[in-house]
């Protein structure tokens, strides 16, 4: 049994834009409950984290590694390093790790 791909991806679609339309025409004032405002403030943050944690482990050869520079990048961004100094940290770092563990 063959299923078209095409109402797969019309319906993802369609899901999609109810999701990013709906909040636009269903709430039309401002927000003036505090934990609402607490929550959507670090909605953006949180969401990043959860798809960034999980890459940096996952994306070297050993998630060790991934977890050294994880740690490293914390620490250089914790003492006021650029995202460019940070990357460039974190990348060495995994580069390092991983010619000397595998």
């Amino acid at each position: 049994m063959s299923h078209n791909p095409y109402i797969y991806i019309f319906i993802m679609a369609g899901v999609t834009f109810l999701i990013r339309v709906l909040p636009l025409t269903v709430v039309k004032k401002q927000f003036t409950n505090k934990f609402v405002k607490s929550f959507l403030y670090y909605v953006p943050y949180v969401t990043l984290s959860v798809m960034t944690f999980p890459a940096i482990i996952n994306a070297t050869q050993s998630p060790i590694a991934g977890a050294i520079a994880f740690a490293a990048g914390l620490v250089a961004a914790w003492f006021d390093a650029g995202l460019f100094k940070v990357s460039v940290i974190c990348c060495l770092l995994v580069f390092v790790c991983e010619f000397i563990i595998c």
